[in-house]
This record gives structure tokens, C-alpha cells and sequence, in this order.
């Protein structure tokens, strides 16, 4: 089976955004106001990224982006938040941090070394999983090369006994002529 590639999507339309949020979520209980947060993040990407079907699930916000709304906790989520948004063709709207903080950067670079390097050993352990199958096949045919000969010795074997056996029974009738002309100077 051959690996279907899977088709990205194109960009239509990418813009920045710093999105308020403070006169939302003021309007709602303490333990809703991160969710009130986002959900006004979504509306106001769908507005203004001209989602026409108004459908907030078209709208996929980036992991760390809802990290930091929901950082400081439910109660108090962020004013107000710079965002980098990205429109594609199949009509969703991707939404992105713009200002990573620097000890998130540094765990992300981190996860990906680490990700590398768990490829890199995965690769290694495949290859080193090759290189042992291609031995005991190699060992295999040496086997079956060496079974091959020892066949071949005793069929050449099996035939020196047949021709030997052919040559023994003209012998014994020659043995027999000569017992009975033995027996022949005997009766003389």
C-alpha cells in the first residue's frame, strides 16, 4: 500500500489581532470567566475572519494560546491577548499565540530535541533489526548451501556404492567360472 499524502490545506487569509476580552468576561461569575474568555476569542475570530456560517467549531485555537488565557487561573484570565489568525480554504480558522513567552519556547525547542532524538534511536533500532535479519538470512543460506553439498556428497556416494555394486556381481560370476573350471581340472 503506498502512503496517501495528506493534502494541507491553502491559507486564504492571515491577519493579527489583539482581541479584547476584559468587557466579557466582567460580565459572568469569577469561576466562568476563562471559558466566557475564550469562547469571546472564538466570536470575535469568526467576525472578523469572515466565518459567515458564524460556526465557533471552525474556529481551532493553538494549545498554547489556551495555556495562557487559562494560566493565571479560571477567575482571572488575560485583558486582553495578541493573536496571529490564519483563514484556510476548507473554511476553518486557525488561531495562534503571537508573543510565546521564553520558558515556553525553551520547552517546546526541548520537546522537539527530545522528539528528534527519540526518531534518531527508533531509526537506529530499525536498521540495527535489519542489519541481524539480513545475517540470519545470510547465515540461512550458508545452511542451505552446506545441506545442498552434504546432499550432493551422498548421492555421489549412493552412486559410487551402485557402480561398485554393479561390479561386484561380475566379479562373483567370474569367481563362479573359475570355482567350476577349478572343479572341471578336479574331475579330470
Amino acid at each position: 500500500m503506498a502512503k496517501e499524502k495528506k493534502i494541507e490545506p491553502k491559507i486564504l487569509l492571515e491577519r493579527d489581532y489583539i482581541v479584547p476580552l476584559r468587557g466579557k468576561w466582567l460580565k459572568v461569575p469569577k469561576y466562568k470567566r476563562a471559558n466566557k474568555a475564550v469562547k469571546a476569542l472564538k466570536i470575535f475570530i469568526a467576525r472578523h475572519m469572515k466565518l459567515y456560517d458564524d460556526d465557533l467549531r471552525k474556529v481551532k485555537i493553538d494549545n498554547l494560546l489556551n495555556n495562557e488565557i487559562r494560566f493565571r487561573g479560571m477567575k482571572k484570565p488575560p485583558s486582553k491577548i495578541k493573536v496571529h489568525a490564519k483563514k484556510f480554504d476548507d473554511n476553518t480558522v486557525r488561531v495562534e499565540l503571537v508573543d510565546i513567552p521564553a520558558h515556553i519556547k525553551f520547552a517546546i525547542l526541548r520537546e522537539q530535541k527530545k522528539a528528534a532524538e527519540i526518531e534518531k534511536k527508533v531509526k537506529e533500532k530499525e536498521e540495527t533489526k535489519k542489519a541481524a535479519e539480513e545475517k540470519v538470512k545470510k547465515e540461512e543460506k550458508k545452511k542451505e548451501e552446506s545441506e545442498e553439498k552434504k546432499d550432493k556428497k551422498k548421492e555421489e556416494k549412493k552412486e559410487i556404492k551402485k557402480t561398485e555394486e554393479i561390479k561386484k556381481p561380475k566379479q562373483k560370476v567370474s569367481g563362479e567360472k573359475k570355482v567350476s573350471t577349478h572343479r572341471k581340472a578336479l574331475a579330470k
